[in-house]
């Protein structure tokens, strides 16, 4: 079986290459290049001994170029539509078509490094002819001239809106969002577009379920209450600020998808009783994990803890207000880790205010970040952490592998394992070049 030219043998300049160094294979490749040349109508004489072979922008734009394979090399089959490598009569030059990627800088560190690690970069360091790269600047949103530069971009915070597809020259094919939650994407225009949307739904269901539990522990131990009382001297007032045992607590999940079931799962280890809203999941399925499913309502008048996680969409923006809070015990302990804007802020900062509930714990915000003078961070029954409780090594690599693994799979034809919009798949600049 042919192989194809690796970087390291490419030229470093565009040049003749011998064709047996081509094709892998000696004189019967070059018989065989030969062959190619004079179906393509090129003239035979000494050209028919070589090939320039070029690589757009290689190697002065700073791309990470892989191997290519010129035609009637033994590509996989699924990938031959990546190469679409022709000769043409003017030089005889072969121009594969290389996959551009882009990664958002929002991804980097304060080192310039990948938060998630450089491990998850060895599948696209390892996917034949691509080619990637991050933004050279920190962007809020993705903007034409990047869909008409780049095949697939990977996106953490930045916003991807309509207008970024919305020009005759766009040549992205795939978003990969770095995490759950794709309200930074505006989907139907993606779909309308023939643009790709994924997410990475298996890598976070354990390391939001572990930040809730968390959550759950600290607010029932009032746990940074008494980690001030001891700093502040006042050792005395312990006896004034007893905890809550959970035995026989219960705990409302508004969500009950992935990590919501999860939470469940993890919760039952403490002997809590479980309540879940969720229009979609079905009342079995809730009853294999030990929860009861119920309406809102209900979930929220008889929890003593309440956990959002729930997708934020239209439905779910400010599901949480005024008359919500009130009608949960003024016992209970309010859990945001999805999204901000599925609380009404204010109605929460009021309802803490009044002692209508006993005390929240957020990893989200309606406005992020949040305005150091929001009267959130001033309050004692309130935990507050800048939407990444649940980073962890394991969790970014996790998803890092996941989303890059979408964006490799396109490349070969291959449909991504987590696509967010299905219906895209029946679009015609989608079956072009999707195989399976």
């Amino acid at each position: 079986m042919d192989r194809p030219l690796r970087s390291h043998q490419l030229p470093r300049h565009s040049g003749r290459v011998p064709a047996s160094k081509i094709s892998g294979r000696g004189r019967s490749g070059a018989r065989r290049l030969r062959r190619q040349r004079q179906d393509a109508g090129i003239p035979r004489g000494r050209r028919d001994l070589g090939a320039r072979l070029r690589v757009e922008g290689f190697p002065s734009d700073g791309l990470r170029h892989r191997s290519i394979a010129l035609p009637g090399s033994a590509a996989p089959r699924s990938r031959r539509f990546a190469w679409r490598c022709a000769l043409t009569r003017a030089g005889g030059d072969c121009v594969p078509d290389t996959f551009r990627v882009a990664l958002t800088r929002d991804i980097l560190d304060s080192r310039g490094e990948p938060a998630f690690g450089s491990a998850a970069l060895s599948i696209l360091e390892r996917a034949p002819n691509l080619a990637w790269e991050y933004l050279p600047q920190v962007v809020r949103e993705i903007d034409a001239d990047h869909a008409a530069a780049y095949d697939a971009i990977y996106v953490n915070i930045a916003r991807v809106p309509a207008a970024a597809v919305a020009r005759h020259d766009c040549r992205l094919r795939v978003i990969a969002r770095h995490g759950v939650g794709y309200d930074t994407v505006d989907v139907p225009a993606m779909t309308r577009a023939g643009v790709l949307v994924t997410n990475t739904p298996t890598s976070m269901p354990r390391p939001v379920a572990t930040v809730t539990l968390t959550f759950i522990l600290a607010l029932a131990g009032k746990l940074f209450l008494k980690d001030k009382l001891t700093r502040s001297g006042r050792w005395h007032e312990r006896m004034d600020n007893m905890g809550l045992g959970l035995t026989g607590r219960t705990l409302g999940v508004i969500g009950a998808g992935r990590i919501g079931q999860e939470i469940m799962r993890m919760a039952r280890t403490f002997d809590l009783k479980l309540l879940a809203a969720d229009p979609v999941v079905n009342a079995l399925e809730l009853a294999y994990l030990g929860a009861r499913k119920v309406e809102l309502a209900t979930l929220l008048g008889e929890s003593d803890f309440v956990v959002v996680c729930c997708l934020l969409n239209e439905r779910t923006r400010h599901l949480m207000g005024a008359r919500e809070f009130a009608q949960m015990k003024p016992s209970a302990y309010f859990i945001n880790v999805a999204r901000g804007p599925i609380v009404d802020e204010p109605a929460l900062i009021e309802a803490l205010r009044a002692r209508r509930i006993a005390g929240a714990a957020l990893d989200v915000f309606e406005q992020e970040p949040v305005d150091p003078a929001n009267p959130l961070l001033a309050m004692d029954n309130v935990i507050v952490t800048p939407h990444s409780l649940c980073w962890t090594d394991e969790c970014f690599h996790n998803m890092a592998s996941t989303g890059l693994a979408s964006i490799v799979d396109a490349l070969n034809g291959r449909k991504p394992e987590f696509v967010v919009n299905p219906e895209v798949l029946t679009h015609p600049r989608v079956n072009a070049w999707l195989k399976s």
